[in-house]
């Protein structure tokens, strides 16, 4: 089974939404549109750029799916990274994928090299505009310093700058070998009034991690906290966040790299973004003088 085009995406993703109540965070519509279509671990795992990136495949293709109904009017997004079907989007259940295609690259003037307006391709050409978010470079360029450039005790660092940023207390890294696979420790407030207790794992990672090594890690938190956080710069199998959230055992929390950008980014940790000032003319405003 081959990973799916992106626009054989677009149906999936205005059906995840509808479940989702019409509105959800890009890792809810991911894990709606897995789970829904059925996609085995095979198609999952598949990484859009395994030397440069943590992100897989459908999930590049799903991020495009997004832009081209945002620009047929299908879906908005907020800063806060959640996106909702407009009224469009909630009239319209379906839609055809060729049609959305070929309005969104009409009115950005796209044209491929053939000269026509081909939506069979299974990657968008890098000439579109208005690159989706989790596809722009600086992703690619961070994922290569955290695998290729930063040593292993390094990452724990970061990792633990991370949680104290973030408002955990008493945050340490053990740096034990045969600590089984605990990293460090660190405590949670919750509206100062309650707190709980963490182990976390921090791994580079190219590829995917799996449900073994959630087991693994599960396994050496128990009588130690009261849950676990794993955070790697590559992804999670469908296995390893099933694993993570079954029913019964201790949860474990999941950071994958896309996620771990986001975060930094956020926190303004060795990420900085920068507004753009953009001017437009009104020529007519001076004519009307």
């Amino acid at each position: 089974m081959q990973v799916p085009t992106y626009d054989r995406l677009m149906n999936p993703l205005l059906k995840a939404l509808h479940q989702l109540g019409g509105s959800a965070s890009v890792d809810e519509m991911y894990e709606e549109v897995i789970e829904q279509e059925g996609y085995p671990e095979e198609v999952t795992s598949v990484l859009q750029n395994p030397e440069n990136s943590s992100q897989s495949k459908i999930a590049y293709r799903l991020a495009w799916a997004r832009t081209y109904l945002k620009k047929a009017g299908f879906l908005e997004n907020s800063r806060r990274g959640v996106w909702a079907l407009t009224e469009k989007g909630r009239e319209n259940p379906e839609v055809d994928p060729t049609e959305i295609v070929r309005y969104v690259r009409e009115m950005d003037g796209y044209v491929t090299r053939k000269g026509n307006l081909d939506s069979s391709s299974e990657d968008v050409d890098s000439t579109d505009s208005d690159v989706p978010e989790e596809a722009q470079p600086w992703r690619e360029q961070l994922h290569r310093i955290l695998i290729d450039e930063m040593t292993p005790d390094a990452f724990e660092r970061l990792t633990q700058r991370i949680l104290r940023e973030s408002g955990f207390i008493h945050v340490e890294v053990t740096g034990r070998t045969g600590d089984g696979g605990i990293d460090g420790r660190g405590i949670a407030r919750i509206n100062g009034l309650m707190s709980f207790h963490i182990a976390f794992q921090c791994k580079k990672y190219r590829g995917s991690v799996g449900a073994g090594e959630i087991r693994d890690f599960r396994g050496a938190t128990v009588g130690r906290s009261d849950r676990g956080l794993f955070i790697t710069t590559g992804t999670f199998t469908k296995g390893a966040i099933e694993e993570a959230n079954r029913d019964g055992v201790p949860p474990i929390d999941l950071i994958d790299g896309e996620q771990l950008a986001d975060k930094l980014k956020e926190l303004e940790l060795g990420v900085k973004t920068e507004l753009v000032e953009k001017v437009t003319l009104k020529p007519d405003w001076f004519l009307s003088l």
